[in-house]
């Protein structure tokens, strides 16, 4: 594999930071995380837009135009010659000293990395997924606010290690108030009857680029889509549930704490955005 370093392509066992690269030492820098399919890049401005929103709010300099950079990601995906991938974009503040101050860090780091990417088991796909509610609580968005994707994953690591030392794949995390906010990597829906919800960004949630997508094919089908506060009492009486994520794509989920969702397999509306979002995928997208 190659990866694009600062301005080169190099080996894999050579794409290496400094350890005084404050992405490192203190997950200082922005992210994020990209799929091409059939040699299409999907929402690929979309997530360079977001990259460029987030290194402006943390004060972060990106040293390549938005023109330059999707370039780059271009040029990972055919020096790799991958048709369908999941790409890694991350800029970090750069090598710094052992201090805090971003003001010694000359230059920012970029790396691209583009490899295949398997989050769940296909089978869990047509299964459904089964999901704990854990004890981590998101970040109050006045901290951290969600929609800076930053290098700092250490809450969502936390809730996820909750889930795998309990025996699930996956967990839900809830605001300090006790609403439902998202996965550890990925937003969460709801359906009810025809309407399609998910929680609002002010409760601590990414806009994912995923989610809105979602939110878009099922105005399209008709539903009512709208952001809701949510409880966990609102998702164990669901008809249906399902998370999103770029990685993820869509996930249906049959049981939450114990409780049966629906029926307790994918549901109807699950299935047919299922089904609209490979479609999408298909068709849609800068191609490289």
């Amino acid at each position: 594999m190659k990866v694009y370093l600062n301005g080169a392509f190099v080996d894999e066992s050579k794409a290496v930071v400094s350890v005084f690269d404050h992405g490192l030492l203190y997950g200082d820098g922005v992210f994020e995380g990209i799929r091409s399919y059939h040699r299409r890049i999907f929402k690929l401005r979309e997530h360079i837009d977001r990259l460029f929103e987030s290194a402006h709010t943390i004060m972060l300099r990106i040293p390549l135009s938005r023109a330059e950079l999707i370039g780059v990601v271009k040029q990972t995906l055919r020096v790799n010659g991958l048709t369908n991938a999941y790409l890694r974009l991350v800029v970090t503040r750069g090598e710094g000293d052992l201090g805090l101050d971003p003001r010694k860090c000359a230059r920012p780091t970029v790396f691209v990395i583009a490899d295949k990417i398997q989050l769940y088991p296909q089978q869990l796909y047509s299964r459904g997924l089964e999901l704990i509610t854990v004890a981590t609580q998101r970040n109050v968005p006045e901290a951290l606010n969600p929609q800076i994707k930053s290098l700092n994953y250490l809450n969502n690591i936390l809730a996820k290690l909750e889930a795998i030392n309990a025996g699930y794949e996956e967990a839900i995390m809830l605001s300090s108030s006790g609403y439902v906010t998202e996965c550890t990597g990925e937003n969460l829906f709801l359906v009810k009857g025809r309407q399609l919800l998910t929680p609002p960004p002010f409760i601590g949630v990414l806009r994912g680029i995923t989610r809105q997508t979602v939110m878009d094919l099922g105005t399209r089908m008709r539903l009512t889509v709208r952001e809701e506060l949510l409880t966990r009492h609102d998702l164990f009486n669901a008809d249906e549930v399902f998370l999103t994520g770029t990685a993820a794509e869509i996930v249906p989920v049959v049981k939450i704490d114990g409780r049966l969702i629906g029926r307790g397999s994918p549901g109807i509306v699950t299935k047919r955005l299922q089904r609209a979002f490979r479609q999408v995928t298909r068709t849609a997208g800068v191609r490289y």
